[in-house]
């Protein structure tokens, strides 16, 4: 087992609408700004992928839907020179242009080595979870989301792995045998990734955080939430680590005047012989295009807001040259 891996957790990529088009004109090294050559010192980067991949034209008409995002299959090159070594496809987004276009990201992922989790050609897959060796580290990874439960996967039909995030949920058995499966195979760290909960809320629920709180009683080590498209609160648990939500990092979004959308961080965890021994949280301007570290008086401000709300959740947080720190090491 290595002595220290670096493991980059993002939050949402969605990669289709303007920035589909930005990239007919763009390198894709462009679309990840100054941010680029932190994330190329990470061992691997872990992120949602929020829009399919797919020529497909076809949206999704089962339903009443708002948005539907689909990415050009050139996109991938964005993710390639990102580093992303693995992507979450269970959202409220992946099957936005049907079961075609969510089966032809797969086989792009799939195509240009990227792992992924959390959406398949059936139930079964769906849930199936990933193995991932990061420079000798074995990283073992799951996903599944709350939103959009016209998209959850069927015996034998695609879709993603849709579940029901509350203290209290027959899901969390789930949880406990896709832990147990894993360490069996080789683990050393086990990381779930969500996306769940509402958009635009700084504080998850009290649903989530029970959720949350079991699921690393149940054998998690890293919980990696994302949807509210903001930046959350980091919880320590025992001997794991809970980022309730990493926010947004590539997107043509609207930013919303009364939440701050167009701030991020890089959620740097820095794993010693297997274990989170820190998390080291470097702050991002995400708008306008491309993201750039924050500096200055944004900076302050970025950082700021973090400690507030990991204060509130009980977390010390020490500041950085680089941003902050969350010492996980101990119990």
């Amino acid at each position: 087992m290595p002595g220290r891996v670096t493991l980059a957790f993002l939050g949402d990529l969605m990669l289709g609408r303007g920035v589909s088009r930005e990239l007919r004109r763009r390198p894709p090294e462009w679309f990840w700004g100054d941010t680029l050559p932190m994330l190329r010192r990470a061992d691997a980067v872990l992120a949602n992928l929020e829009s399919p991949i797919t020529a497909h034209r076809g949206r999704w008409r089962l339903g009443w839907k708002f948005f539907h995002f689909r990415a050009d299959p050139e996109a991938l090159g964005i993710l390639a020179a990102g580093g992303i070594r693995f992507a979450c496809l269970a959202n409220n987004h992946m099957l936005d242009y049907g079961d075609r276009g969510l089966l032809d990201t797969i086989d792009a992922l799939d195509g240009a080595g990227i792992a992924h989790a959390g959406a398949g050609r059936s139930a079964v897959e769906a849930s199936a979870p990933v193995m991932l060796d990061v420079g000798g580290l074995k990283v073992g990874l799951v996903a599944a989301t709350d939103n959009m439960r016209e998209f959850a996967a069927a015996p034998h039909g695609p879709g993603t792995n849709h579940r029901i995030f509350r203290p209290d949920s027959h899901d969390l058995d789930w949880i406990e045998r896709s832990a147990s499966d894993l360490r069996r195979a080789g683990a050393a760290l086990i990381v779930l990734s969500v996306h769940w909960g509402p958009n635009m809320r700084t504080s998850p629920s009290r649903d989530l955080r029970g959720f949350a709180h079991a699921a690393v009683d149940r054998g998690i080590d890293v919980i990696h939430g994302h949807s509210a498209h903001v930046t959350q609160a980091i919880e320590r648990r025992g001997r794991g680590v809970i980022l309730y939500d990493t926010g947004d990092f590539i997107d043509d979004y609207w930013k919303f005047p009364f939440r701050h959308t167009n701030w991020s961080f890089a959620f740097n965890l820095v794993v010693e012989d297997g274990r989170p021994a820190r998390l080291q949280l470097v702050p991002v301007v995400i708008h306008p295009w491309p993201p750039t570290v924050a500096t200055g008086d944004q900076f302050r401000a970025i950082t700021a807001n973090m400690r507030s709300l990991c204060a509130a959740a009980g977390t010390a947080t020490v500041e950085t040259a680089e941003g902050l720190e969350v010492a996980l090491g101990g119990t």
